[in-house]
């Protein structure tokens, strides 16, 4: 009779059937009983080498916990919507949420966790890539994807990481573009012949964010103290439903086939036809008629240091009690078409600016003061950044300004200019190598001179 196995000792065998087999006790499971991983391989040697594996698992406390691991996909939804949307903004949420829908289920959901290898992900990237993304599309649905891995690792679902095991496409930072100083006055005497001048003004001089300058709210606004309080910013966010069931609450708008080369039903679209919905599709959340948490909303700010107070130049006031004054008369002339959202910058009816208006708006501003065409973000917040810079004010009170957390972040913002570097290498030359001092006229002959004219006149005879 053979002795008996010790606790938590392994065992190892051949059995009927050919194959090796161990069999290590890891713990105890949830209902009490306890928990024996198998594992079976060919040889000895090799399942001797897997045990080993799994002990040392146990013995550093990494043990995956028992059970069947969830898919990819089904892991995905799990943090999305149980862990993640609890430390999420909104915005970021339904950003993690479109990436996840449309790059990472269909790139590697059918996976299960613990059978996810590094070569899946790199083949992902690889036809991302090939299909036209931009590698900063690439790398952030690398990062969600890490992000949702690191929670299952260090919940014990997964014994590893794998995405940290891949490296991510290589993105190289965008190259800024903010206006000069004469292309910023042009802007705003385009901007000053339409009524959301002011808009334009506050966006580009005090380079706020576009979310900030049209969340701007009235209460927030100081014009005595001569300050700018901005608590909130103004998001588009993604339409969820309010139903019981989503599936059949969309099911007029579900198309399930692929369109035809030559649809005419989206030609007009800027993205082309939409894709396929999937079997179990649930959005489409826009036409439910108990829709929720969608739409233009009053949100936070994403950090604390971006709420902090700001300046408002005090040439800029008598415009903003002008603008004040005007938005006082729209409200008498709408009536009960007023919709009061205390915003400061609004419709004619009192609603916020839509952002989509306000960025193609911008863009009809730099064809009109003949500017070439940039981001929204090089003409406002960039733009502020390189002109204070330029204007002599340190990099620390620009930060206070643009409320960055690190000054770091800052320098990014501020672009050198090519005559600000002209002048600085002349000032270095003109350091080492000073010129010639100006020629002045000597009216009092030295004895040298005199030696000198005298040697001349002699070789002369």
């Amino acid at each position: 009779m053979s002795p008996r196995k010790a606790n938590m000792e392994s065992t190892i065998y051949l059995g009927s059937d050919g194959w090796w087999h161990g069999r290590v006790t890891m713990g105890v499971k949830n209902d009490g009983k306890p928990d024996r991983r198998h594992r079976r391989a060919r040889t000895e040697t090799e399942i001797k080498r897997k045990v080993k594996e799994l002990e040392d698992l146990r013995d550093k406390g990494r043990a995956p916990k028992a059970g069947r691991k969830p898919t990819v996909a089904g892991w995905m939804e799990t943090y999305l919507t149980d862990i993640a949307s609890l430390k999420l903004r909104p915005r970021s949420l339904d950003d993690y949420w479109s990436k996840t829908r449309n790059d990472i289920i269909p790139g590697v959901g059918a996976h299960r966790l613990d059978k996810l290898a590094p070569e899946h992900l790199e083949r992902m990237y690889r036809a991302m890539l090939d299909a036209g993304h931009a590698p900063s599309h690439v790398l952030k649905v690398h990062r969600i994807l890490s992000r949702a891995l690191k929670i299952a690792h260090r919940r014990r679902i997964i014994a590893e990481n794998v995405a940290t095991l891949v490296d991510p496409p290589t993105v190289d930072e965008t190259e800024t573009n903010p206006f000069t100083i004469q292309e910023a006055k042009a802007f705003l005497e385009a901007a000053a012949r339409r009524p959301t001048s002011m808009r334009w003004i506050v966006g580009v001089g005090m380079g706020f964010r576009q979310g900030e300058v049209l969340g701007f709210r009235w209460p927030y606004v100081d014009l005595d103290a001569e300050m700018f309080h901005p608590q909130w910013q103004l998001q588009r966010l993604t339409w969820r439903h309010g139903c019981k069931d989503p599936h059949a609450c969309g099911v007029r708008r579900h198309r399930f086939d692929p369109c035809p080369t030559d649809c005419a039903t989206h030609k007009g679209y800027k993205r082309g036809c939409p894709k396929p919905c999937p079997k179990t599709c649930t959005r489409h959340a826009s036409a439910c008629p108990e829709r929720k948490d969608g739409g233009l909303v009053f949100t936070r700010p994403k950090t604390k240091k971006s709420r902090n107070s700001v300046p408002i130049p005090p040439p800029f006031i008598p415009y903003l009690r002008e603008h004040k004054a005007q938005q006082e008369e729209l409200r008498a002339a709408a009536g009960d078409q007023w919709q009061e959202h205390g915003a400061l910058f609004t419709r004619p009816d009192g609603r916020p600016l839509d952002p989509r208006a306000d960025w193609e708006e911008f863009k009809e501003l730099l064809a009109e003061a003949g500017i070439d065409d940039r981001r929204l973000y090089d003409g406002s917040r960039h733009t502020a950044g390189t002109i204070l810079n330029e204007l002599g004010v340190d990099m620390v009170t620009i930060m206070e300004i643009l409320r960055h957390t690190q000054i770091s972040q800052t320098r990014r913002y501020v672009k050198g200019r090519s005559h600000l570097s002209k002048d600085a290498m002349r000032r270095m030359g003109d350091t080492f190598m000073p010129g010639p001092e100006p020629a002045t006229e000597t009216k009092t002959e030295t004895s040298a001179s005199s030696a000198a004219r005298a040697r001349r006149r002699r070789r002369i005879r």
